[in-house]
């Protein structure tokens, strides 16, 4: 083993034996935080205007200050970049995150001095993890290439603004600048197919050991490697032992990415938001995300079946229940306050707290009131691929409300790299595995009221040619897996 594999290992012990204190007692650490957030910020605008220098609990937390969505923060955003000091957090932010928003148009995230380091050592800590679990030290020695953003910034009003791997980019650890790639000029490269291209030429004779990024995109690498030399993933890169991944569960491409490979390889999940680093993957053994509790985050949760009542429930760590599906709301050390990212998660362990993305709280099919979310959708996909040994690239569903005859249905578009070799009987556990998971859906199917779902077949690269039709080929941009409305599917049905 060399030294630097040794000093690795070391390294790794020594943060997982530091982070047991935040892991074990989570609780007491997120209610400090709580009180230290709060004070830090009382005397910002948005701290005085919510009582901040009277709250001593979190009860006094929710009577003051209101869950709220991007929409409802927009005037303090407005202000810090018209050019006010201390409005959301003390000072102003060090980046505006850019990302794209559903009913608000384009977001502008603040990062502060304060909360752009908790990126950096999540990431890190989810690698250090995995070294000292698996004693797996030889990735450092490889080459590490990361499929993001481009890290050229701009200027939104005096601050600096890019997409938040693109501001991650600028924040890479010293000791892993030599192994680091793409270089600055592939990186910077706008369209998205050259870029990979560019990419590709870049690493094809490196020495590769760590790959990341959101899957679809690098599967597009894969691809690309593959047609450029004819070989697995496993020959072009023989080190090539660890995929660090996010944004979309990645189960349904699990066996495409194996077939590329050529074997199969070590994962490590990440999820990280434009608004904080929420959780990471800290064994290859248990189930889930480990919470980052002590990550300048306090977090609260809300029952997705009660988020859309006049009066929900909303708790914080101490109180949350495993299997529940909650809406996560964060407050953060870069002043977002009572913030719903849209997201929805269950814990799957609480002894430590690990969790799992179920989905979007305005991503779901309920045309019908049958609120089919995307844990279920994927569930059900997973399990008959499984069954059928399909291996699928990208879907969607969407309603169809008014087909020309008959009942109406949900509508699954799906793009197969290997297609079932019975397409209907593929079908038929597709919908019966969602009924299993859906009540609501069963009813409905049972009662009349919907037929079975239909199976769309959308041609290669149909996905790609549709993101790349709107502008959002590649980066951290995904193809939403469900719908309540047909703008996508319509589009899709081109391809």
């Amino acid at each position: 083993m060399g030294l630097k594999s040794l000093l690795s290992l070391l390294f790794a012990k020594h943060i997982v034996w530091k982070n047991k204190y935040w892991k074990n007692n989570a609780v007491k650490v997120q209610n400090e935080l709580l009180l230290s957030l709060v004070k830090q910020a009382q005397s910002t605008q948005f701290g005085k205007n919510h009582n901040f220098s009277e709250i001593t609990n979190y009860n006094q937390w929710k009577a003051n200050v209101p869950v709220r969505d991007y929409e409802e923060l927009k005037n303090y955003i407005q202000q810090i970049i018209d050019g006010e000091e201390n409005v959301l957090w003390p000072g102003v932010p060090i980046y505006f995150c850019k990302t794209s928003g559903t009913t608000s148009g384009e977001k502008y995230i603040p990062i502060s001095k304060e909360s752009m380091p908790n990126h950096i050592t999540a990431a890190r800590d989810a690698i250090l993890s995995y070294i000292h679990e698996s004693k797996n030290a030889s990735i450092v020695n490889g080459k590490m290439i990361f499929l993001q953003g481009s890290p050229k910034l701009f200027k939104t009003g005096n601050i600096l603004t890019g997409r938040l791997s693109g501001i991650v980019a600028h924040h890479t650890p010293v000791y892993l600048m030599k192994n680091r790639l793409p270089s600055y000029k592939a990186n910077s490269i706008k369209d998205w197919e050259s870029k990979v291209d560019a990419i590709v030429e870049e690493t094809l004779l490196e020495n590769m050991s760590l790959i990341s990024g959101i899957p679809p995109w690098v599967q597009m690498y894969f691809e690309k490697l593959q047609e450029k030399t004819g070989r697995l993933i496993k020959d072009v890169f023989p080190k090539f032992d660890l995929f660090i991944y996010g944004g979309v569960n990645f189960e349904p491409y699990r066996k495409t990415f194996e077939k590329l490979i050529g074997k199969k390889i070590a994962g490590i999940e990440l999820y990280p938001a434009s608004e904080g680093f929420i959780s990471y993957q800290d064994s290859q053994k248990e189930n889930g995300m480990l919470l980052c509790v002590s990550h300048g985050i306090f977090y609260e949760f809300i029952p997705s079946d009660e988020f859309f009542n006049d009066a929900p429930t909303r708790v914080s760590l101490e109180n949350v229940e495993l299997g529940t599906n909650y809406v996560i709301i964060l407050n953060t050390n870069a002043g977002l306050w009572g913030y719903n990212i849209g997201d929805t998660i269950k814990f799957v362990s609480i002894n430590p707290y690990r969790i799992i993305v179920s989905g979007r709280i305005k991503h779901f099919t309920s045309a019908f009131g049958e609120h089919v979310i995307a844990e279920e959708v994927e569930k059900s996909l997973e399990k008959t691929i499984e069954k059928y040994a399909a291996q699928v690239n990208e879907f969607h569903v969407a309603p169809q409300v008014n087909p020309e005859n008959g009942l109406p249905y949900h509508e699954w578009l799906i793009e197969f790299e290997s297609q079932p070799n019975d397409v209907v009987a593929f079908t038929k556990m597709l919908d019966n595995e969602l009924q299993a998971l859906n009540t609501y859906y069963k009813d409905l199917i049972s009662g009349g009221i919907l037929k079975p779902l239909q199976l769309t077949l959308i041609g290669k690269n149909g996905f790609r040619n549709y993101m790349k039709s709107i502008g959002k080929l590649g980066g951290q941009n995904k193809v939403p897996r469900l719908a309540n409305n047909r703008k996508t599917a319509d589009k899709l049905n081109m391809y």
